[in-house]
């Protein structure tokens, strides 16, 4: 009997040798496609260097079959998706990786050609692949389907392309997919929307943390593109995150299997820790309540239940924000609607008062959700660099080691940091004018709002959050209009002077009109001499009388000549001067002089006498 036990282990080894040698020797299947000499578009410098660097790492892993291609047409890719197709009928294993362009219209994705024109946006259809037929090709596999797209960069046609169809939307990046295939996972090098970077060396980060880590011999495939993400998100400075859509059942799935050899009949000693942590890594990746809930069910304490703790905290607070945001939604509503009603003042200061105190509630959570965020956030990143620093070692504690530890570290951004983070985002989509000095007054408020109007979001704009602070961030072009002041114009990112052609003027419009050319005015027509009322106007009316008929009678006498001299003084006086006539003759008055009427007349005695101040 003991002879049996001795012999126990040493049966378990050849059991496992040959008994597990079929489970891992199923069919593994790669097909490798790199387009960078693009006809009609730029050419890309990184993907046949990328394709170059996969093929080699699926090789050197033992990959039965790996097709590497370069430069293919829309022709050539339909034929070798279909030969690869064949050889996948038997395979457990088929992967797929693409670099190269890619595009997504109406939410479809498809991956571009080297002769693809793209002259209008229904040519997509025609010329390009869609991702479905890529996962027709992998469809025949038994255990897993991958497909990789390192295909994540701006759009080249997007400038040159007719829309055919104004509400068709072409969007930016790759679009988010939910396989519908079981075993199926699609990895793109950035998350949905957002374009990868090629970096400055002959590798994009994306393959270059792929060749690290996706063929590590018995390392699942989801840890894998779990390092991957971290090692990208390090080299990009945080500013391109890959993604992994799809799922797996429970079992680990490796690209590459451990070697079995009679050594591992020793089992080593079960880590608890290590599967404590896988199953906090799934959880994280599934992130929604009911995961957190069924981890801590399993696992109730230690380092990785404080963390699964402040994951919950987390939700809850966003949670909360949620309803305390439709609550102060519905509150201001009702209150707009009793003032527009005329309702009692009673009534309406109840609702105003109701508004505010939600409004009050709104921020609260506004603030706790932040909170929450930073710290877990901050946990997180605490983790994620105890193991980087020891990928295999694990918390030497169960008894919740980071249990205050965990629940207190410094928030990983400051609040006048974010807002200071805000209001440099809110400059660069055009909408933020002022210095990012890190205070939310009126002024950034605005700026958000006016954010709200154009980008069609409704984020508060009461506080600066990291909600906000993402949103922003994915803007990559203006979204706030630039306004000019009059007598400029809009050009591109700056106000230039409006300068007309001769003969044209910026009128009220601020825009060029032709002036009118002014009429040369009438020469003025002399209108007759009015004489001015002087002194001797003043005279009483019987002598005006006696006056008008001594000159009328006097004719040839000095009685005339006075009254010639009257007649004159009254009719020229508006020409400059009147004039003083006796029995020498008649003369201007001097300037500065007037006639006063003295009564009389005749020889030696003037009816007129020329007075002077």
């Amino acid at each position: 009997m003991r002879k049996l036990l001795r012999l126990c282990p040493l049966l378990l080894a050849v059991a496992l040798l040959f008994g597990a040698g079929p489970a891992f020797a199923g069919k593994r299947v790669a097909l490798v496609i790199a387009n960078s000499a693009y006809q009609h578009a730029p050419s890309l410098t990184n993907p046949v260097n990328d394709g170059s660097v996969m093929a080699r790492t699926l090789k050197e892993a033992g990959f039965d079959i790996v097709d590497s291609r370069r430069d293919l047409t829309a022709q050539e890719t339909r034929r070798v998706l279909r030969e690869f197709a064949d050889g996948t009928r038997d395979a457990d294993i088929a992967v797929v990786y693409y670099a190269g362009h890619g595009i997504e219209v109406e939410g479809s994705n498809y991956l571009i050609p080297v002769d693809a024109k793209l002259e209008r946006d229904t040519d997509v259809f025609d010329e390009a692949l869609s991702l479905d037929r890529v996962l027709v090709a992998v469809e025949p596999a038994k255990q897993l389907r991958l497909v990789i797209l390192d295909a994540c960069r701006d759009n080249p046609f997007g400038k040159t392309m007719k829309r055919t169809v104004a509400s068709r939307g072409i969007g930016r990046g790759l679009a988010q997919v939910e396989p519908t295939s079981p075993n199926t996972l699609i990895a793109y090098s950035a998350k949905a929307g957002f374009t990868a970077q090629d970096g400055d060396g002959a590798n994009s980060p994306f393959t270059v943390a792929l060749s690290k880590h996706l063929t590590t011999p018995g390392l699942d495939v989801r840890r894998a593109f779990g390092f991957v993400r971290d090692d990208v998100l390090k080299s990009t400075g945080n500013k391109q995150e890959p993604f992994v859509y799809g799922s797996l059942g429970g079992e680990d799935v490796p690209l590459v299997p451990v070697k079995v050899t009679a050594a591992a009949a020793a089992a080593p000693a079960p880590n608890p820790q290590a599967d404590i942590r896988r199953d906090y890594e799934l959880a994280l990746q599934v992130g929604n309540r009911p995961a957190w809930e069924a981890f801590l069910a399993q696992h109730s304490d230690g380092f990785y239940a404080s963390l699964a703790k402040l994951q919950l905290e987390k939700i809850g607070a966003e949670q909360a924000h949620a309803a305390a945001t439709e609550k102060a939604k519905q509150a201001e509503a009702e209150r707009d609607r009793l003032a527009a009603v005329g309702a009692q003042k009673d009534t309406q200061a109840k609702a105003a008062a109701d508004a505010k105190a939600a409004e009050q509630v709104q921020l609260a959570a506004q603030k706790a959700k932040e909170q929450a965020q930073q710290q877990a956030a901050a946990a997180e990143q605490q983790r994620v660099n105890l193991a980087a620093a020891a990928p295999s070692a694990a918390p030497a504690s169960t008894a919740s080691p980071a249990g205050t530890n965990v629940a207190s570290l410094t928030p990983a951004t400051a609040p006048a940091d974010l807002s200071r983070s805000v209001q440099t985002e809110l400059g660069r989509v055009g909408c933020f004018s002022g210095a990012a000095d890190g205070n939310w007054t009126t002024s950034a408020q605005r700026s958000l709002s006016q954010f709200n109007r154009y980008a069609g979001t409704k984020l508060d704009v009461k506080v600066a959050s990291t909600d906000a602070l993402d949103t922003v961030k994915s803007k990559q072009s203006r979204v706030c209009p630039l306004v000019c002041e009059h007598g400029f114009k809009a050009d591109g990112d700056k106000c230039t002077k409006i300068v007309c052609r001769d003969g044209f003027a910026i009128n009220d419009d601020n825009e060029c009109e032709k002036q009118r050319v002014a009429k040369p005015a009438k020469p003025a027509t002399a209108k007759p001499a009015t004489a001015k009322r002087d002194d001797a106007d003043e005279r009483p009316a019987r002598q005006r009388r006696q006056a008008g008929g001594e000159a009328a009678g006097a004719a040839g006498g000095f009685g005339g000549a006075a009254g010639i001299a009257a007649a004159a003084g009254t009719s020229r006086r508006s020409s400059g001067g009147q004039l003083f006539c006796n029995n020498s003759g008649c003369r201007a008055v001097n300037r500065g002089c007037h006639l006063e009427y003295r009564g009389g007349g005749g020889p030696g005695n003037d009816a007129n006498a020329e007075v002077c101040n």
